[in-house]
């Protein structure tokens, strides 16, 4: 250590360029460190979406989820597989283990389900990676009050999506509403029989004809020459034209395609998009995997203006932006570290009362988050909510390796008996304080640690912070031992040659008084370790009244709005429902931007083809918009509709107020009534809203039973009555023709007819092998009964859940209220019940965390031990921690806070703190008492020497955190909370380990001494 100190006095300069440098490539480091929401974290989930047309729920799951549910089941890694099984498709949820590589999972589930017998109508499977990166990062909403959607698709299609595709970072532009262009051709069956033709014949003479063919290269006396036959039909008129040969007793004849089928040139939307009541079109654009966030979404802004400055009536609306919040989060961080920052600098700087030592000080607050930002891009770890919370936590302790380090110096310059000077005195001093502050950082680095080293979600979430806080603080020790010395020499050099500095008054009263208060406390250890202790019970007695949740919700002015249509409800229908509900939204005054989507993919429900997603932006003016959307969510749900409106939360911390139970069954019969039960406990709870449950709706169903006998009569089978009712065969895409530049499909239709009643299907008629038609009612009988509109398996097992939203902030008793009532059911056998929602991320997340604090405190003790070389010390030492429950609970009772994942961060993080204040008094203790002092003598010099540095450094810490604990903006994991906790329980454990720890480790040492043994 002296050999360091002593290189960094003698090479000032060097030490100074190194500084800049150093300073250079943090700046520059943290300029290219990409800004993300949350850290990049793999998900080890495979989705499979399945679409089988015109299928119920019921056969979905028979025909689709459970054959695909057998398949991976048994593949290596799977934890969990559930599925729910739709009208019209199926999806399938594969969960693995954390540390599975993904690539090869996709690839294990693709293969198997490739193996599965699936019948005709069934689609190829959709299997993919749930991955945060491919989610839009922004949407757009493009409208146009002068061009109708057709010429607005054009538009989209061959101007605006390329030149948003050529951003660089844009990975891809999905686009949703537009007008889809195809051709459909119906054959006039009655024709073809006239002309003695079928309709495989017409098919393959038009694809026969509509080709291209090359032929090769040919050998011709000048040259090789290629040959091409080209019969390709480049338009609408062509095809329409194309000549069709036709066999008659008189010769050879033809006819055209029009005359033997009609033929129309359709352009269709295959989903309703509207914004702010305008036909409109939706883009979602995905970054690339490396991409920057809001580096995209900034580029993709800036290029909206031109879009509109060229195209007059062209309006382009921001639906979802995922960079605004990510900035807002920077900027918020940043102005709080900012603030704390200058906060800490202030209370130093009312401590020494010296320009220069304050500078000193805080010159290790900078350079610590600069090296951080080095390490940080060297691993390729984003700036996100975790990195930079880190951040704002850690200049509440970076700061304090140097104060100690300063203080000593400035305290031994002001000695009138120190006898060294110039660089022996600060190497010496700064050697004094080496121990005391690299335990400290090895202590606190021993806290944050384990964070990175749980497993599953909260490990990957977590890592990030920890290696923030690991690399700052390694960081302040580095610049405590090399800069912070050479700064000393630098600008104490003069006050070092005229001789010691006067103490200052106010600061030998305070320790005068601390030193009687010591004494009395010392002569008083029964009363003082009564007082402490009850102190502590008493304020434990706070929980139920402070009141445990999970996370604090994030108060985005934006509602995303579905609406589930009833089983068996039209389109039609929807479509008047949603309405109602459009223009509720634009009528009020406070909402900007209403964007409604009817039909085509849902991620809520894919097989709610005619569902609805709407989202409503309100005015960032807004006040008390947690009220306002209990009231719109009122509001709409008081509308006279069939299906069911609700309001999904996508909060981006994560956080959530649901309270929801799984109940398990093999059919759906015994699981009803558990549902139904528990729906009712929740509906009658005053602390629950808005109860749902999944219970399957029922559609009306009709099946048709063949009668064998008469099936066998006429030589038909099951199946072609079938296909003759079936309205959704595959469409089948005879040819492509070219149409502006662009490739339209011709697809094979049947004639549309009219069904108003199942009298209608029965009266249809199917051919026999002899060409009579049979009416269907003649083959089958009729049963009327239910069908369910969707089917969820889990695990191989039918499953319902029930939820409700709490409406308090102590959302564990409310909780734990309910679970009793709930435990008190009778259930039938093979029936289980699981506790899912915010209950259940509670009781994870604290037992996470509680396990980490564990790992910290038994780490720490472990350095503790190593560090002053027995098992006293330390263990007088942890004495400190159980104190800061004190201050923590009541600052979380005076603020209004609950006990919740971000208060436990801020209890993880006193772990660290308080232990650095025992440290250092304890060290200086142990040191006087090595020097021949008494244990009462070292302790009281002790602590009067230590008194000033103990209270700076935890005073700087209070006030760097002081603006998260008074800012309203702070959300997720680092928010108010965290700063409360850590202010509270500093102030109370600080108080209480300049009088408790002393009295522990003098009370031991009696031991110690009555053993022999010497520390």
């Amino acid at each position: 250590m002296s050999s360091i100190i002593n290189f960094v006095m003698k090479n000032k300069l060097a030490v100074w360029l190194i500084t800049l440098i150093i300073t250079a490539t943090g700046i520059y480091a943290g300029t290219q460190m990409k800004l993300e929401t949350i850290p990049d974290i793999t998900i080890p989930i495979v989705s499979v979406t399945t679409v089988y047309p015109g299928a119920t729920p019921e056969q979905v799951a028979k025909d689709i989820s459970e054959p695909f549910e057998k398949a991976v089941s048994n593949l290596e890694g799977v934890k969990t597989v559930s599925s729910t099984s739709f009208q019209n498709a199926s999806s399938l949820q594969i969960e693995y283990s954390y540390g599975i590589d993904m690539d090869d999972a996709a690839k294990g589930v693709q293969e198997a389900l490739d193996a599965v017998t699936k019948p005709e109508a069934v689609q190829d499977p959709s299997v993919t990676q749930i991955s945060i990166n491919a989610f839009p990062v922004i949407a757009l909403s493009i409208a146009n009050t002068e061009k109708d959607l057709e010429a607005l698709t054009k538009d989209v299609e061959g101007s605006i999506v390329p030149q948003i595709t050529g951003i660089e970072g844009v990975s891809s532009a999905a686009i949703t509403g537009q007008q889809v262009e195809e051709v459909s051709l119906i054959f006039d069956q009655a024709k073809l029989v006239e002309l003695g033709l079928d309709e495989a014949t017409v098919k393959a003479i038009v694809q026969g004809t509509n080709l291209t063919m090359p032929l090769g290269l040919f050998q011709f006396e000048e040259s090789e020459q290629s040959v091409v036959v080209d019969g390709k039909v480049a338009t609408l008129e062509d095809l329409e034209n194309l000549k069709i040969p036709v066999v008659s007793p008189t010769g050879m004849s033809s006819v055209t395609l029009k005359e033997v089928a009609t033929i129309e040139f359709i352009g269709k939307a295959e989903s309703i998009s509207r914004t702010n009541g305008q036909e409109a079109i939706s883009i979602q654009i995905v970054k690339a995997q490396d991409a920057n966030t809001v580096e995209v979404v900034n580029a993709v802004k800036d290029l909206i203006p031109e879009l509109e400055k060229d195209d007059d009536g062209l309006v382009i609306d921001i639906t979802l932006d995922q960079g605004q919040p990510i900035e807002a989060s920077v900027e918020t961080m940043v102005s709080k570290a900012v603030f704390g920052a200058l906060f800490a600098v202030i209370i130093i700087l009312l401590f020494l009362r010296n320009f220069k030592s304050t500078i000193i000080s805080i010159i290790s607050i900078p350079l610590s988050i600069l090296i951080a930002f080095i390490l940080l891009n060297q691993m390729e770890i984003t700036l996100n909510m975790m990195t930079l919370g880190a951040m704002t936590v850690a200049i509440a302790r970076v700061i304090d390796d140097s104060i100690v380090v300063v203080e000593n110096i400035y305290r031994r310059m002001s000695l009138p008996s120190e006898k060294l000077k110039g660089k022996d005195l600060i190497r010496e001093a700064t050697k004094e304080m080496f121990i005391p502050i690299l335990s400290s950082t090895l202590v606190t680095i021993a806290v944050f640690l384990p964070l990175g080293l749980v497993g599953g979600m909260v490990g990957e979430l977590f890592l990030p912070f920890a290696l923030t806080m690991v690399f700052a603080l390694l960081a302040s020790l580095l610049v405590a031992v090399t800069i912070v010395p050479m700064l000393s020499h630098t600008l104490f050099k003069k006050n070092m040659e005229k001789g010691p500095v006067s103490h200052k008054e106010s600061q030998g009263k305070l320790a005068a008084f601390y030193k009687k208060m010591l004494t009395w406390t010392l002569n008083h250890k029964a009363i003082t370790s009564i007082v402490s202790i009850v102190l502590l019970a008493a304020s434990l007695f706070l929980i139920p009244v402070v009141g445990v949740s999970f996370l604090p919700e994030e108060e985005q002015k934006l509602m995303y709005v579905t609406y589930t249509p009833d089983a068996g409800e039209t389109s039609d229908d929807v479509s008047t429902s949603v309405e109602q509900v459009e223009q509720y939204f634009l009528d009020k005054e406070d909402v900007d931007i209403v964007q409604v989507s009817i039909g085509g993919a849902n991620p809520m429900a894919p097989g709610a083809s005619n569902g609805s997603l709407m989202y409503v932006t309100f005015d960032p003016d807004t006040e008390e918009f947690t009220k306002v959307k209990e009231s719109v969510l009122e509001d709409i749900q008081g509308f006279d509709t069939k299906g069911e409106w609700k309001s999904q939360d996508f909060s981006t911390s994560g956080s959530s107020n649901e309270v929801s139970y799984f109940v398990y069954g093999n059919n759906e019969k015994d699981i009803v009534p558990v549902i139904e039960s528990i729906a009712t406990i929740l509906e009658d709870s005053d602390d629950i809203k808005d109860t749902d449950t999944s219970l399957s709706k029922s559609y009306k169903e009709f099946t048709f039973k063949v009668d064998e006998d008469k099936l066998a009569q006429y030589g038909l089978t099951t199946a072609q009555i079938g296909m003759k009712l079936n309205p959704n065969v595959q469409r089948e895409v005879l040819t492509t023709i070219t149409n502006d530049e662009q490739t339209v499909d011709v697809y094979i239709d049947q004639q549309v007819k009219s069904q108003t009643s199942v009298d209608d299907l029965l009266d249809e008629t199917v051919a026999t092998p002899l060409g009579i038609e049979v009416p269907i009612s003649e083959l089958v009988t009729v049963e009327e009964g239910t069908s369910s509109d969707t089917v969820n398996r889990r695990e191989g097992k039918i499953f319902a859940s029930v939820s409700g939203t709490l409406t308090v902030d102590d959302v564990a008793s409310a909780s734990a209220t309910i679970q009793e009532k709930v435990d008190k059911l009778e259930i039938p056998a093979g029936v289980e019940i699981s506790t899912s929602g915010v209950t259940a991320d509670i009781t994870e997340a604290f037992t996470q965390l509680g396990l980490a604090m564990l790992a910290a405190i038994a780490i720490v003790y472990l350095i503790l031990v190593v560090t002053f070389g027995g098992g006293l010390a330390p263990f007088a030492i942890l004495f400190s921690l159980p104190f800061t429950a004190i201050g923590a609970l009541v600052g979380l009772f005076i603020a209004g806070e609950t006990l919740s994942v971000s208060s436990m961060l801020g209890l993880l993080m006193l772990i660290g703190i308080v232990v650095t204040n025992a440290i250092v008094l304890i060290d200086r203790v142990i040191h006087i008492e090595k020097e021949g002092h008494s244990t009462r003598e070292a302790i009281l010099e002790a602590g009067a020497t230590r008194l000033r540095p103990i209270l700076m450094t935890a005073l700087a810490t209070i006030g760097a955190l002081i603006p998260l604990a008074i800012g309203a903006e702070g959300s997720g994991l680092i928010s108010k909370g965290l700063g409360v906790t850590v202010i509270g329980g500093l102030t109370s454990s600080t108080l209480l380990t300049l009088i408790f720890v002393p009295l522990v480790y003098e009370f031991f040492a009696k031991f110690r001494k009555n053993k022999g043994l010497n520390n």
